[in-house]
């Protein structure tokens, strides 16, 4: 072995351990960055090619370094929603503006989870990365079907308005007092020709009776249904109720309280929104032949939008002056088949209980994500609406990635190409929120690792300094 080959092999252990101290040190620095991945330094020997006539000759050691992306720290529980740990493989997509994914806003993959809305609401995590998902159209559907990354949107959580649903059902269970005296407008009303002061819906309507009672008819019962309109403002609609002098049959209105709330078609006035009667059997249920005021078949309420102009005639919209939209309410009067609930003429006081759906405006309470990566905003009025679903992508070689800063990684040709899945599908792992993942940075290793690195560093100046001191020796040999 030559001394300038001893030297050689002297500096390259050198540089291999300095490569390992550089390497401790980073995964010392990080040891509580959230998501960071440890990273090991693997030695290997070189060999000085000879032709065999020549006495051995030092090669020396090179060192590389492999960050271990694919192992998994354990799991901190935190008090926010949107810290996210992955429970398995997996990575979030994000970018590092709130853009969509494209060549001026590249894809970056990482497994710090500790997101929060920024300024603008988008979730963000602690090195500004923003995180990309499959968006939520507006009636709250996602499509996931799609394995681009253009197909992701960035996951905004504060940009939203209130939320409303409006009134689309009523169960509406109801008795009329079978002995219910009929009243002498509506006796009136059963005389031909009509009697002085008879009910008529258009010109001595229950709709147009005041407070005083000076005019118009009274009615004998009054049902209120409480609606919540597509602004989430809430209205009553009132089902006035007339006993007929026909045996079974109550003259019926269903008005708008007050009659501002809408515009009448012609046919209507008062507020009323439709006329008719109600019917029972002679057992006491509600009577669809001899029902008109709602379609025997599919019993309704539609009232148009504010913005619909003058309505037809019979028909009826909600008021210009509130500015909201069209709604069909379904309603369940004939309650179940074996005769409970629903409208009935019994023997019995008058009583009514009404179920709606539809709630009033709501404004944002919370966020809520799940398992499975449903992103999904909660309304201080019980209402909950659909975001986005977070995507995670999944890799052949994840430990072939290349990293990036802001503890990121990008797709090389080691790695392979992405694969896009929902939480937990896929080969990916399930989503943990409340939870971050900490660094896999093993510090006593490390700190072990550092002791054994400068252990070889100082040996390795040694060799350059032994073979420096014998070189010395040849020389005053020559002298």
């Amino acid at each position: 072995m030559s001394l300038n080959s001893a030297m050689q092999a002297g500096v390259a252990g050198l540089l291999a351990n300095s490569t390992a101290l550089s390497t401790i040190s980073n995964n010392i620095a990080n040891v509580n960055t959230v998501g960071y991945k440890q990273s090991n330094t693997n030695f290997e020997s070189l060999v000085t090619s000879n032709d065999g006539n020549v006495s051995d000759t030092a090669g020396g050691v090179a060192a590389t370094t492999q960050q271990l992306v694919s192992q998994v720290g354990t799991f901190t529980q935190t008090e926010s929603p949107t810290d996210l740990a992955i429970s398995g493989q997996g990575f979030f997509v994000t970018s590092p503006s709130a853009a969509a994914i494209s060549s001026t806003n590249a894809a970056l993959f990482t497994r710090a989870g500790s997101f929060t809305p920024n300024s603008a609401g988008f979730l963000e995590n602690s090195a500004g990365l923003i995180l990309q998902g499959w968006p939520a159209d507006a009636s709250g559907n996602i499509n996931t079907s799609s394995s681009s990354l253009s197909s992701l949107q960035p996951i905004n959580v504060t940009d939203l308005g209130g939320a409303v649903e409006p009134t689309t059902t009523v169960s509406v269970t109801a008795n009329l007092n079978s002995t219910q005296a009929v009243s002498a407008a509506a006796t009136a009303a059963g005389e031909t020709p009509a009697g002085t002061g008879a009910y008529n819906a258009a010109t001595n309507s229950m709709a147009m009776n005041g407070a005083d009672g000076a005019t118009g008819v009274a009615p004998d019962y009054t049902i209120q249904i409480p609606v919540s309109d597509s602004q989430g403002d809430q209205h009553t609609l009132q089902l006035d109720l007339l006993r007929s002098s026909t045996p079974n049959q109550w003259y019926a209105e269903l008005v708008a309280v007050p009659a501002s709330d809408v515009s009448d078609g012609s046919g209507l006035s008062d507020g009323q929104i439709a006329t008719g009667m109600i019917g029972f059997t002679s057992t006491g249920q509600l009577d669809p032949a001899t029902t008109t005021i709602f379609s025997a078949t599919n019993p309704s309420i539609s009232i148009g939008a504010s913005n619909a102009g003058t309505p037809a005639a019979g028909a009826v919209n909600w008021s210009s002056s509130l500015g909201v939209a069209a709604q069909t309410i379904s309603l369940s009067l004939a309650g179940s088949g074996s005769g409970t609930g629903g409208m009935t003429q019994l023997d019995s006081a008058n009583s009514q209980s009404i179920t709606t759906n539809g709630t009033a405006f709501g404004s944002l309470s919370s966020i809520a994500v799940s398992d499975s990566g449903l992103v999904t905003a909660v309304y201080s009025n019980g209402v909950s609406q659909n975001l986005a679903q977070v995507a995670l992508a999944t890799f052949p070689n994840a430990n072939g990635l290349s990293a990036v800063n802001d503890d990121a990684y990008q797709v090389s040709q080691n790695s392979g190409a992405y694969t896009l899945d929902t939480p937990g599908q896929g080969g990916s792992g399930a989503l943990d929120p409340f939870n971050l993942e900490s660094s896999t940075v093993d510090l006593s290793s490390q700190l072990t690792d550092l002791i054994t690195s400068q252990s070889a560093y100082s040996a390795s100046s040694k060799i350059i300094t032994t073979a420096d001191q014998m070189m010395q020796d040849l020389l005053q040999i020559i002298q």
